[in-house]
């Protein structure tokens, strides 16, 4: 008999358990500048570090940090049914060239499902 180890009734994960879970979550989203829906999911630890990394640089004058920073996240974002990348780095530059706000509304639901909103009700509630 297999024994599962419980903390509390609750099974303890195991390595294995972790990481073959899918834990990035994805959102069906209208963009109406394009005519239709797109699949986004959230960030993982990667590309949520690159993100914060490029805040940091922002917030010490680096303008170059700043350069197309919403079409990246749209772009590592933005995926198929089957949960694949559509884009990849080479089309960084000409997603910056859409709409902002087409930009600005995917982003917004990457940073919700990333949980920068959370974050910022936790810091809010801190203060």
């Amino acid at each position: 008999m297999l024994e599962i180890a419980l903390t509390n009734g609750v099974r303890m994960l195991t390595k294995n358990d972790i990481l073959k879970i899918n834990d990035l979550p994805t959102r069906k989203i209208s963009v109406p500048e394009w005519g239709g829906h797109v699949n986004v999911r959230g960030l993982n630890g990667t590309e949520r570090d690159d993100y914060e990394q490029r805040v940091l640089d922002r917030n010490k004058g680096d303008k170059v940090a700043l350069k197309a920073w919403r079409a990246r996240i749209v772009a590592s974002t933005i995926v198929d049914d089957k949960g694949e990348n559509i884009f990849t780095d080479s089309d960084i530059a000409a997603l910056a060239k859409k709409s902002a706000a087409a930009l600005d509304r995917i982003v917004d639901v990457v940073l919700e499902l990333s949980g920068f909103a959370a974050k910022a009700d936790e810091d809010a509630e801190g203060n």
